[in-house]
């Protein structure tokens, strides 16, 4: 089943136990999806998906830490609970030790010896993490290492 087709279903089970919280967040992930395959995509795949998925939860979690510093819990709260639902559409991450053994390979692979090359490095392990670890997380790594 891809994610177009359990977000449907889930839709489906979620009105059925009139749960809005879970019924709101999946809709906004159908919209972002519908929107994205009238874009010229046609069908869109489980990996545009999953990349959508992924914005969508980030954009939670920003606006989470802006309402928590403004002090308004009611929608900082909001904000959490939906996050927390499409956190679950979101494929496995990896950990900092997984996305930091990554690094230090392609370091070794590509030859990087300071912070100059760091472009060498950022461009294909991008593509290789892409949905599997936070572009942050990976950049943070990548100066870390370089610069030892």
């Amino acid at each position: 089943m891809n994610l177009t087709d359990k977000i449907n279903n889930d839709i489906k089970q979620a009105m059925l136990a009139k749960d809005k919280d879970k019924l709101a967040a999946l809709r906004d992930i159908k919209s972002k999806l519908l929107l994205e395959a009238t874009s010229g995509a046609g069908e869109v795949t489980d990996e545009a998906g999953i990349k959508i998925v992924m914005k969508l939860y980030k954009q939670r979690m920003e606006t989470y830490e802006l309402y928590k510093t403004q002090n308004r819990d009611d929608l900082a709260a909001e904000e959490w609970q939906q996050a927390e639902i499409i956190k679950a559409y979101m494929p496995q991450m990896m950990s900092e030790d997984e996305v930091r053994k990554a690094v230090q390979d392609k370091i070794a692979q590509v030859g990087a010896s300071g912070p100059q090359d760091m472009g060498k490095v950022m461009g294909p392990l991008s593509k290789e993490l892409a949905g599997k670890a936070d572009g942050k997380v990976i950049s943070e790594m990548v100066k870390q290492e370089l610069t030892k």
